[in-house]
């Protein structure tokens, strides 16, 4: 298992939100980069560590559901945390249909936040894994060919 430190992104339009989730993350030793919205995520910097996104549903301009078919067309494979004051049932339904690992309601209970994004990391360290070991057997394979 790659022992490379792990960052969490965190996208909520909620400046005092977005601070708050830091300080949460940040409290147990998790880097954090916060973004405004969707196009700010899109243009910012992400280095290529195991980690996660927290995502909030409602977003100016790309809501959090349309940003995370965004990230599928783009081949962004980070797991994704959903969070809402305004959820409901089909909303929910809809983000975890598209992948989506957890979906929190406002307030966040801090220790369900810290478990998903527990999760969420260890997922896509299990995943970043798994794509390595089939590219060496690729590599190994074109060897013997």
């Amino acid at each position: 298992m790659s022992l490379e430190p792990p960052l969490v992104f965190v996208v909520d339009d909620d400046a005092s939100a977005r601070e708050g989730i830091e300080d949460i993350l940040q409290s147990v030793g998790l880097p954090v980069i916060s973004f405004g919205s969707a196009r700010e995520f899109l243009h910012g910097p992400r280095r290529d560590a195991p980690g996660c996104i927290v995502l909030d549903v409602r977003l100016p301009g790309t809501s959090g559901l349309e940003f995370q078919k965004i990230l599928i067309e783009a081949g962004i494979r980070l797991p994704v945390i959903f969070i809402t004051g305004h959820g409901d049932i089909p909303m929910s339904v809809m983000a975890m249909k598209s992948g989506a690992i957890e979906f929190l309601t406002k307030p966040l209970r801090e220790q369900s936040l810290l478990d998903a994004v527990n999760a969420g990391i260890e997922a896509d360290r299990l995943r970043r894994e798994g794509s390595k070991h089939v590219s060496e057997l690729r590599q190994r394979a074109v060897a013997r060919a």
